[in-house]
Parts: C-alpha cells; structure tokens; sequence
C-alpha cells in the first residue's frame, strides 16, 4: 500500500501513558464500526500503561468537537480521543459531516492547548471501515490513542519547560 509507513512504526516502542487521563468520545451512529474502534483504543491505552481511561457517548461524528472540547478544557484530563465514522453516500452530508467533525476537532485541540485526536474514519463504504476499524487488521483506534498518549507526553514536557527535540525523553 503507497503511503503505509506502519511497518516503520511498529519498530518503535511504544510510548509510557502510566499517569495519564485520557478521555475517549466516542460517536454511537455506524457503532457496529466505532465499537471496534473503541476496543482498540482502549487496549492500546492499556498496553501503553494508562489506567485511568473514561469514555464517554455522543449521538454522531458531527457532536464529537464539542464534547471534545469540554472534556478537553478540563485540568483532570491529559488527552481526548475523538472516535466516529463517516461514510460517503449519495448526498453531499458526508464532506459537511467529516469537515465539521475534522475542523472541529482541530479548533477544540488548538483551543485548549491539550490533544484532541481525530479518530474519525472517513470511507466510502462499510467495508473500508470496517477493515480499518479492527483492532486485529489496520486498529486505526489504536493508533489514535497512541496518538494520544504521544502528544500528551510532549505538551507535558515542552510546557514545563523540559527539552525540545526527538532525543528528549
């Protein structure tokens, strides 16, 4: 597959997420595919060493900014992780559901100074999603929270003044 660099990054350790919270939003429309997300995101976390992991439920993709963004701007929480899916149709629904969703996301992000993951697949069909949703095939769940606990390290540490750069621990 052009493009696909996960064989690179599977390589690298995975990163420490011990003490931090992370919060999953998680939309319930097409929840036969975010469920699959959500179970890679969370065995991801578990794997990286995060514990304190809450999730919480909104109606569709085009709800997770704003319920990132609250849960964003709270002290108590190290990172968001925003999961959905969106499927093209007929319609032209689906660039104002995904752009909204994506732009959204970004702004709650930026905003608040603390990571707000988009996990959000967009696909042309079910099958793509699908595919791209389990946690044993691509885990793009998975690789959201990973995602996650990454940024949440680095904000951590070049906000209280630690090192800059890709050897700093």
């Amino acid at each position: 597959m052009a493009g696909d660099h996960r064989a690179a990054d599977a390589a690298l350790p995975l990163p420490d997420g011990s003490g931090l919270r992370v919060v999953i939003v998680s939309a319930r429309f097409n929840d036969l595919v975010t469920s699959q997300l959500l179970d890679g995101a969370t065995g991801a976390l578990g794997r990286m060493g995060v514990t304190d992991v809450a999730v919480e439920w909104v109606p569709g993709a085009y709800e997770l900014p704003l319920a990132a963004r609250v849960l964003a701007e709270r002290d108590d929480v190290d990172a968001v992780v925003a999961l959905g899916c969106v499927i093209r149709g007929d319609t032209p629904h689906f660039d104002y559901v995904a752009g909204g969703a994506a732009q959204g996301l970004l702004d709650a992000s930026l905003a608040t100074g603390t990571p707000v993951i988009f996990g959000v697949l967009t696909t042309e069909n079910l099958h793509q999603a699908l595919l791209r949703a389990d946690p044993a095939r691509m885990d793009k769940g998975g690789e959201a929270a990973q995602a996650a606990v990454e940024m949440a390290r680095l904000v951590a540490r070049v906000s209280s003044g630690g090192p800059i750069g890709n050897d700093a621990t």
